[in-house]
């Protein structure tokens, strides 16, 4: 399984498009996206709107769709529910490889989406129960786990969720996808676990995860 992974697109419709593009030329059997759709939405607009639209945008693609909500996605966290895209609090499973994820992170901002870290812990083994039997597992996170490479700001401070990293820790899954902190763009492993955050979408940046014969790849692609 490829597993193409589209994070912080923050509005930019026109940049998915045109990397949603380039990406069917590269291959992909699933798109997961670690949340922050949207942001403050232009004049006319709401940020349902946005949502709706990047969501069709990615249903279009023709291939299945799974996504957490950002900390700027509030608004949205109903509609990914209504169109089954929703990896939120959900385990899903697409032929052997079992997802599951929980979506929001804090900021100093107080933006519109913030759980804490008990709800993400809470959150998270609530979706893993629906899929603890498959032979590969993804879980799907805004949060980066603390102290990696994942969540490590320019100045070099780790802000990411510790319940992240410590189920990461527990549950051993093959791959854990995140997003968030836009700096942070590359891979990094915990354990027996690849770690992904494969930037901001805006800036050209996804990340592309392979799954095959117990082997897992990830990297960084540039599609601008």
């Amino acid at each position: 399984m490829r597993i193409a992974v589209i994070a912080d697109i923050h509005n930019d419709t026109e940049m998915l498009m045109q990397s949603l593009d380039k990406l069917q030329e590269i291959g992909f059997d699933v798109i997961v996206c670690p949340g922050d759709f949207t942001d403050i939405p232009p004049r006319g607009f709401t940020q349902e709107d946005i949502g709706r639209l990047i969501i069709e945008e990615l249903k279009a693609s023709g291939r299945p769709v799974l996504a957490v909500p950002g900390n700027m996605d509030a608004a949205i966290i109903p509609i990914l529910e209504k169109e089954k895209v929703s990896a939120h609090g959900f385990g899903r499973m697409i032929g052997d490889v079992g997802f599951y994820g929980f979506g929001g992170a804090k900021t100093p901002f107080g933006t519109a989406y913030e759980p804490d870290d008990v709800e993400i812990d809470a959150g998270l083994r609530k979706a893993y129960d629906a899929v603890r039997g498959a032979k590969y597992r993804v879980q799907v996170t805004h949060n980066p786990p603390f102290g990696t490479r994942a969540d490590m700001l320019p100045s070099g401070l780790h802000v990411g969720s510790k319940a992240v990293r410590m189920l990461i820790e527990e549950l051993k899954p093959e791959v854990a996808v995140c997003a968030h902190i836009h700096e942070a763009r590359g891979v990094d492993e915990l354990g027996t676990t690849k770690i992904i955050n494969p930037g901001r979408l805006p800036e050209g940046y996804c990340g592309i995860v392979e799954i095959k014969d117990g082997i897992v790849s990830a990297e960084i692609v540039n599609l601008i």
